[in-house]
């Protein structure tokens, strides 16, 4: 136990990693997503694509679980339960093609799915035609796949929810109820797979604290009325990891 701590607080690029789920779970807490836009870029910077997807499952396991009952209460679990039956068909697709990957691609990968995904917020691009239930888990689906492969499963469902007239309120707690769920299935198929390794596992644990305090500021901070000053500040922060994750600074 004590080496797997040394190990923990001796890796290298972990005060990079501290400072960006701080920031990730700040932006989480006032708008409901963000966590893996924020923190795979830097993660795969500094990691194996596998290792950081370990340890971003890790923290956004435990450290959202303080958010998630004001998350159940506004959001509508029922319509979160069709995305998630979705996820189960579209993330072992993805895990397959993430364990393919070069890590150089990966982070490529990352960083320009990051910023189109941006782009697409920013810009204002939304999903225009019914919400029924077959598009719901085909959403999902399309979530799970982006969730196996780079750990970012949240646009699909952020684009979708943002077209919606729902008020922020419930769009933020069914997102965070759906990433949270991704993350319990990302698990799983990790663990069927053989692919969870402990040190990267016990980083994410370390990491949950600032992440969850993070989180809870951010929720302090949520106030509908000022939903577009979070996003413009959620937008920039997205941008900033983004850039700061191509491989081009290597």
């Amino acid at each position: 136990m004590i080496s797997i701590i040394e190990q923990t607080l001796s890796f290298d690029g972990l005060v990079w990693l501290i400072i960006t789920v701080i920031f990730a779970g700040l932006v989480r807490g006032f708008v409901g997503f963000g966590t893996a836009l924020i923190f795979m870029p830097i993660a795969a910077s500094v990691t194996s694509p596998i290792w950081a997807i370990i340890i971003m499952m890790s923290f956004d396991i435990f450290g959202p679980l303080a958010l998630l009952p004001r998350a159940w209460r506004d959001g509508e679990p029922a319509e979160v339960s069709l995305l998630v039956v979705g996820a189960i068909v579209g993330l072992p697709i993805g895990v397959y093609f993430l364990t393919q990957i070069d890590p150089t691609l990966f982070r490529w990968l990352v960083s320009i799915l990051t910023l189109l995904m941006l782009i697409l917020l920013a810009r204002g691009w939304r999903y225009k035609n019914p919400l029924n239930n077959f598009m719901l888990m085909f959403i999902g689906s399309v979530g799970g796949f982006m969730a196996g492969i780079a750990a970012l499963s949240g646009p699909p469902v952020i684009l979708t929810y943002m077209s919606s007239l729902r008020p922020p309120s419930v769009i933020r707690g069914n997102t965070m109820l759906y990433l949270f769920f991704v993350d319990i299935l990302l698990f799983a198929v990790f663990l069927l797979k053989g692919l969870l390794s402990l040190l990267p596992f016990v980083i994410g644990l370390f990491l949950a604290i600032p992440y969850t305090l993070g989180g809870l500021l951010g929720q302090r901070l949520f106030n509908p009325q000022k939903e577009l000053l979070y996003r413009r500040i959620a937008y920039g922060l997205i941008a900033i990891s983004a850039l700061m994750g191509l491989p081009v600074w290597s």
